[in-house]
């Protein structure tokens, strides 16, 4: 009699990552779509200047703008899309300050406004308490 030998099959352990790969991929573009959709603040209009990048460890500054109106927005203590009245403004600053001394504060005016709406925008920032106010360009 003719005896068969079975031959043991080597079990395959690679791993496929081809279905990864195009999951990545798509990750990817999505995120790259969606980037740029996620800044958030007032559409104004920067002025350009040539200026050294402020380094931060906070994770979050405070920002005041000013749009080309002249109305005054803060993105910290409610709506950011909704205009403040700048009493509103040195109260919110006024407390951010009381809890963060070190809280960054920058200032960003559109390049239609008034210069005199910053400069006050600036002294109210000074008498909430802030000691020191980093402007915004492009």
């Amino acid at each position: 009699m003719i005896r068969r030998q079975r031959h043991k099959r080597k079990l395959n352990s690679e791993i496929n990552v081809v279905p990864y790969i195009d999951v990545m991929m798509v990750l990817l573009v999505i995120f790259m779509v969606t980037a740029p959709m996620l800044t958030q603040g007032v559409d104004v209009e920067l002025p350009k200047a040539s200026a050294d990048p402020v380094d931060t460890e906070d994770a979050e500054p405070m920002i005041v703008t000013v749009d080309a109106q002249g109305l005054y927005y803060i993105n910290i203590g409610g709506d950011e899309q909704a205009p403040v009245e700048a009493e509103e403004v040195g109260d919110r600053v006024r407390k951010v300050l009381a809890a963060n001394p070190q809280k960054l504060l920058l200032v960003k005016g559109d390049r239609h406004v008034d210069y005199d709406k910053v400069v006050r925008l600036m002294v109210l920032l000074q008498q909430a308490g802030a000691p020191s106010v980093g402007l915004v360009t492009e």
